[in-house]
């Protein structure tokens, strides 16, 4: 039984990922949509053996990216999921999306559904990374990306939510280099993004922080409130510090370590190092934040 549902994925040099994504959903929805960045490997070649609804589509980042395929593509479907090329739908998720999909009430615009993140095989179930609730599932033209340049999430335009009970998985079969170039230009974009908040160089209707609101509001009002306002480099220790002993991250074992370190630790380090880099460079030159963002990084506010 085939659900009413359009699967999105965004793609770029994913010949590690893509087939166990695709091999997730193909025999119970009923479209597959690929957005590629104009992969040089053979993501285009293994996707072609699921779907033929290919689109190649210059990129600039995911919210840009995955608008555009909504604004875009022919999508049908009365429901649209989008999952990255890392992530697999587990078995149980399928049956309780096939169940419940029919049943939902008319008031429903969007789904949510947790995510397990493996590192290296390893299931990471601590610091504070799991559960992640994202909501991945929304009727046709009932959400969109919200314009961020990083850690973006979908926005209900209006309605109201439901909670699935099983997981979606996620483990990037790529080798650790992939990892560190990508979290590299994650970097770049989530100090221009800090310094956008803190200089008002930009207005985007992105999901509110709010104490009292979904995960993705509390986590983003604590990020941009007290996170973003404590010293550059003094808070990746602390944040470190509670997510890999208060949080319990050191139970992921040896693979949690590396996990932990990386995208708790170093990558957040690396964030600052950038953002202290273009203040910096806008001190010095007597110019201003968004001319120093531009040229170092090319990006334009």
């Amino acid at each position: 039984m085939r659900s009413p549902i359009s699967i999105i994925i965004l793609t770029f040099n994913e010949e590690k990922n893509i087939e166990a994504c695709l091999n997730s959903v193909c025999d119970w929805v009923d479209e597959i949509f690929i957005v590629d960045s104009f992969s040089t490997d053979k993501t285009l070649e293994i996707a072609k053996k699921y779907t033929d609804k290919i689109s190649q589509h210059k990129f600039e980042n995911q919210a840009k990216q995955l608008n555009w395929a909504l604004e875009t593509l022919p999508l049908k479907t009365e429901w649209l999921l989008r999952i990255d090329a890392d992530e697999r739908v587990l078995p149980e998720l399928k049956e309780e999306l096939i169940a419940k999909l029919p049943k939902v009430k008319e008031t429903v615009n969007g789904i949510y559904f947790k995510r397990r993140v493996y590192h290296w095989g390893k299931w990471i179930k601590h610091g504070g990374y799991y559960p992640t609730w994202l909501l991945r599932i929304w009727r046709h033209k009932k959400a969109y990306c919200e314009d961020r340049l990083v850690d973006e999430h979908m926005k209900l335009v209006d309605g109201d939510v439901e909670f699935l009970k099983n997981d979606i998985y996620e483990e990037n079969k790529k080798p650790l280099t992939s990892w560190t170039g990508k979290h590299n230009s994650y970097a770049t974009r989530e100090a221009i993004e800090t310094l956008s908040l803190k200089y008002n160089l930009s207005k985007s209707q992105s999901v509110q922080g709010n104490l009292s609101g979904t995960q993705v509001q509390k986590r983003r009002y604590v990020k941009e409130n007290l996170y973003s306002t404590a010293p550059l480099f003094f808070r990746v220790g602390i944040y470190f510090i509670y997510r890999y002993i208060f949080k319990l991250g050191f139970l992921d074992g040896k693979e949690g370590l590396i996990f932990h370190f990386l995208q708790g630790f170093w990558y957040r380090f690396l964030v600052d190092a950038k953002i202290y880099e273009i203040e910096r460079k806008a001190k010095e030159s007597g110019k201003d934040i968004k001319t120093i963002i531009q040229e170092l990084h090319n990006i334009i506010l």
